[in-house]
């Protein structure tokens, strides 16, 4: 197994994401941008049930940030082959009439820019290879057209844009570009949150949890994988079959 870069994975899906591929034997690099115990702490856990990892600090919306992460990383833990674009922003509820083009704009940083910055970053050590994985973090929003809520759902329809572009340009070098699109996984920042309303809508009777989220990365990773490209995967528990 080789190396593989989790963005955001200080907490929340990015964290459990990055343990899940760890538990793989993959060397896993846990970024963040502010959260440097958090990061810690993943990493510690990793590290406790013997496998390896990496924390790199950059901020993924910045290009001279990611270059010289992504630098950095490529001298401590080797060429990166799998990346999971998972960080994000604040993803604040804002009715339409209040809406700014800046609002969209810091939307697609995290969704858009960061992507492809990214992907420039790692390439060439994938295309050297003659082999990478991306998978891009959506999310079911896409589908369901949430209210008051066309910033953050644009800047993720136009991450899976960004998907079946790549895997139209990157299959001829054996690379696998995919998005993984939860449905509402509560973390963290969700404590306290009533999920009555969202969970009737859920064909299976329950809230999903990150675990749920890690498994579908992992098996976009895994050798399993290999054969499917420029895909959607809905992990809602069926929330976006009507």
């Amino acid at each position: 197994m080789g190396c593989a870069l989790v963005t955001g994975a200080s907490r929340g899906l990015g964290a459990v994401i990055a343990e899940r591929l760890a538990a793989d034997g993959r060397t896993v690099v846990v970024n963040y941008a502010h959260d440097s115990a958090g990061a810690a702490a993943v990493a510690e856990r990793i590290a406790s049930r013997g496998h390896s990892a990496h924390v790199a600090q950059f901020d993924v919306t910045d290009e001279e940030s990611v270059r010289q992460g992504i630098d950095e990383i490529r001298r401590n833990a080797g060429p990166i082959d799998v990346v999971v674009n998972n960080a994000t922003g604040p993803q604040p509820e804002i009715p339409l009439e209040k809406q700014t083009w800046q609002d969209h704009l810091d939307q697609l940083r995290f969704f858009v820019k960061a992507p492809l910055l990214i992907l420039q970053a790692v390439l060439p050590d994938m295309r050297a290879a003659g082999s990478g994985v991306i998978i891009n973090v959506g999310s079911e929003v896409t589908d369901l057209g949430n209210a008051e809520f066309g910033h953050y759902v644009s800047a993720k329809a136009a991450m899976h844009g960004l998907t079946r572009s790549w895997a139209r340009e990157l299959g001829p070098l054996g690379i696998t570009v995919n998005t993984v699109e939860p449905g509402w996984i509560p973390v963290e920042r969700h404590a306290g949150a009533d999920v009555t309303a969202y969970r009737e809508g859920v064909l299976l009777g329950h809230m999903g949890e990150p675990i749920d989220v890690a498994e579908a990365v992992a098996f976009l990773a895994s050798p399993g994988a290999r054969f499917i490209t420029g895909q959607r995967l809905a992990v809602n528990g069926g929330k976006t079959m009507t």
